[in-house]
């Protein structure tokens, strides 16, 4: 690992953080690792952040987001992309889900294809939950995870052969380590997370041929795509490891990013095997690129289906791109989960369900996620009799031809009282979860993450601040004004009706989620992530 230590051999480390676990892993190899990842790559990631922060500038001030033409001959030229390992040939069902023993165990056990470790949307980053993700992947990999419940139930891993495909989604170039600093900055949580777990299980999951692999989120333009080429390629270098052994998949899941997935391919082309249609942080990302054009304001969440002019045109448009160039193109999440003491709204969820994969597997696309165990068996059953082969990559959709127009198309549709209220409490009650630790949330049947909160956080701020400039106001298909009277009585009454119910995740952190969420709301510009300042508040 001389090539990335060599760079910063003295550099001073510091970690604030203090866990049980935290001891074995981050050994001063291991910290002097990350030392060297750090300096060689903080500066360009700041570069890219600036640079998101800039091009927003410009789509606030009217422009629009489309394919660039500098890149034109990447688009235009045949390449193709290096051809995925055996292990990930075959990904017709992935479960997703946090990183905590139990979830770790089950989803390897779930009987899915891949099963996708998730430190980003679905964690509450706290320092415990960091370091006790880390070290039950580790134990994973070496076959000794075990994990026994509060009522004594016992979990234990089945044999290898019969185990989900991991693969590990790291957190997002715009988020922050803050437990671990070097020479007073703080680490880039991306780094700790993907530089840990390779440093500490690259070489075991190689060995096995498996890996090791990665979900890249968050990514906004392909100059993001190419800072982890360089950033993998190091860790490769760093721990011995061949050119192209780490293996990623992309989601594209902001709007950016949906009109450079050529050039994303490309940039990664000797180490990525698919992209994957992020739909809920998609959603959120186009509300947060159009937030001050008032032409494109979405309905209320409900009615934002893969159906939606601009959704579909979004998968279509992603699996004519991965086809031909020799990738994956992953459909998205299922977020329905299984309704217990009500078989008729159980049954029409799973009928969603159904339908929602049937859309994916005919459209072309080569597997999907689901948020459940349950969910699995519907998937796969849909998938195999669509998909009798290992994938659909012969699937080549020449009849799709997606216009800039086509990407960004105005939807139709209202926003409800109940859709306003729903958006108010499921935000409420992610976030409270969220400051108490719980990173994956069951919310009136639907598991919640921090991308389905920051849609309906981006909803509000976006409804609410239309009819504070003075413009002509949003209303409420019965006339109402979304306005910051309809926000506060949509808190009333949430304090005492979730705070006082010690069974919901987070009930003590209601009231402080509420005060977050409306200082949020009135602010005069939209924060880029609900959990940037939400991190500030948790250990």
């Amino acid at each position: 690992m001389s090539a990335v230590l060599q760079d910063r051999p003295d550099a001073g480390v510091e970690v604030t953080g203090n866990h049980p676990g935290q001891g074995a892993l981050l050994t001063e190899d291991a910290l002097a690792f990350l030392a060297g990842l750090h300096a060689r790559f903080e500066g360009e990631r700041q570069a890219r952040l600036t640079a998101r922060r800039t091009r927003q500038a410009a789509f606030d001030a009217g422009a629009l987001p489309g394919f660039r033409p500098d890149t034109a001959a990447i688009r235009n030229d045949d390449w193709r992309v290096a051809p995925a390992p055996a292990a990930l040939r075959n990904r017709r069902v992935e479960i997703t889900g946090p990183v905590d023993p139990k979830m770790v165990i089950n989803a390897l056990n779930s009987g899915a294809n891949c099963y996708m470790a998730d430190f980003e949307d679905s964690t509450s980053p706290t320092w415990a939950n960091l370091i006790a993700g880390q070290c039950a992947l580790r134990e994973a990999i070496a076959g000794t995870l075990a994990y026994t419940a509060d009522n004594g139930k016992h979990y234990a891993l089945r044999p290898e052969a019969e185990q989900a495909v991991l693969i590990v989604r790291p957190r997002g170039w715009h988020l922050d380590e803050k437990h671990v600093q070097v020479d007073g900055q703080r680490l880039s949580a991306s780094l700790f997370d993907a530089g840990l777990f390779a440093f500490h299980n690259a070489h075991a999951l190689a060995a096995k041929g498996r890996g090791p692999y990665l979900y890249l989120p968050k990514l906004q333009s392909m100059e993001e795509a190419a800072l982890w080429e360089r950033v993998l390629a190091a860790i490769e270098t760093g721990l011995g490891l061949p050119h192209g052994q780490i293996k990623v998949t992309v989601l594209i899941e902001t709007l950016p990013a949906a009109f450079e997935m050529d050039e994303i391919l490309h940039a990664l082309k000797d180490r990525i095997v698919g992209l994957n249609c992020g739909r809920w942080d998609y959603i959120f990302s186009y509300i947060k690129t159009f937030r001050r054009h008032r032409d494109r304001v979405l309905p209320e969440r409900g009615q934002v289906g893969m159906t939606q002019p601009f959704l579909r045109a979004y998968s279509e448009l992603l699996i004519r791109t991965c086809h031909r160039r020799g990738a994956h193109a992953m459909g998205g999440m299922a977020a329905q989960i299984p309704i217990s003491g009500d078989e008729a709204a159980n049954t029409a969820a799973l009928a969603r369900v159904r339908a929602d994969k049937l859309r994916e597997a005919t459209a072309g696309h080569d597997g999907t996620w689901v948020a459940h165990p349950a969910l699995i068996p519907i998937a796969r059953e849909v998938f195999d009799a669509r998909m009798p082969e290992a994938n659909q990559l012969h699937v080549a959709r020449e009849d799709v031809d997606v216009t800039r127009e086509d990407l960004i198309k105005p939807s139709l549709g209202t926003i409800t009282r109940a859709g306003f209220e729903n958006n108010v409490e499921v935000c409420v009650r992610y976030l409270a979860a969220w400051l108490d630790g719980n990173g994956c949330v069951p919310i009136h049947h639907l598991m919640e993450d921090a991308a389905t909160a920051e849609i309906a956080r981006a909803q509000l701020w976006q409804w609410l601040h239309f009819n504070d400039d003075g413009g002509e106001p949003l209303h409420l298909d019965d006339g109402t004004p979304v306005d910051f009277v309809l926000l506060e009585r949509a808190f009333i009454g949430l304090p005492s009706r979730l705070g006082g119910n010690s069974a919901l995740p987070g009930a003590s952190r209601v009231s402080e989620a509420i005060g977050m969420l409306d200082r949020l709301t009135h602010a005069d510009t939209l924060a880029d992530f609900l959990t940037l300042p939400a991190y500030e508040r948790i250990d």
